[in-house]
């Protein structure tokens, strides 16, 4: 190899090694720069909050006045406070002092939590007079958001009706009925 070979060939290895570590240097330092702009990523997300529901009353069911006329009937309360009936029951045309309403129930929960109301169990109102009557209830017509809902700001009322079955005269007598049921709400 001649002396002006061997130098033309030191001079593109070094040009060669320049650009190298030129290109080089030029990826480290992209490198650090997207590493620098990142996003934190982590495998797990971070725990939801607590899940807290609350229900509160804060209104009773109440059937208001009826008069029942013979062998037996049923007074109806929807959860829009219409009041109807079947049979031997009359719904007086006169106002009277007991007020009609269906229960409400204030339930507060965090917004998107799934809630469902569990099957109401058959209650059993007590009369002043002596009788029973039944309090029967169906979720999917009788309260204001079925048997499930999912919960959109902090509270959401739940209005709910209800069934009583009235029987014969002699056996259910005219008087102030009263009783008490349970209704479970669930947070999925």
């Amino acid at each position: 190899m001649s002396k002006s070979e061997f130098i033309i060939n030191d001079r593109i290895n070094r040009l060669n090694t320049f650009w190298r570590s030129r290109l080089l240097l030029m990826f480290f330092c992209m490198i650090a720069l997207i590493s620098s702009l990142t996003i934190p990523v982590y495998a797990q997300e971070k725990p939801p909050k607590p899940i807290t529901v609350t229900v509160s009353v804060a209104q009773h069911l109440s059937f208001g006045t009826f008069i029942q006329t013979g062998n037996t009937g049923t007074v109806s309360v929807g959860y829009n406070g219409f009041r109807s009936s079947t049979g031997s029951v009359i719904i007086p045309s006169i106002s009277s002092s007991a007020a009609i309403t269906p229960a409400l129930f204030i339930v507060t929960a965090l917004p998107g939590t799934l809630i469902n109301i569990n099957s109401i169990p058959q209650a059993t109102l007590s009369g002043s007079n002596g009788g029973l009557l039944e309090l029967n209830f169906n979720l999917a017509t009788d309260c204001s958001h079925g048997s499930s809902f999912v919960a959109m700001t902090g509270s959401t009322n739940v209005y709910l009706g209800g069934t009583l079955t009235v029987g014969p005269l002699l056996t259910d007598k005219a008087g102030y009925y009263s009783g008490t049921f349970n209704v479970t709400f669930i947070q999925q």
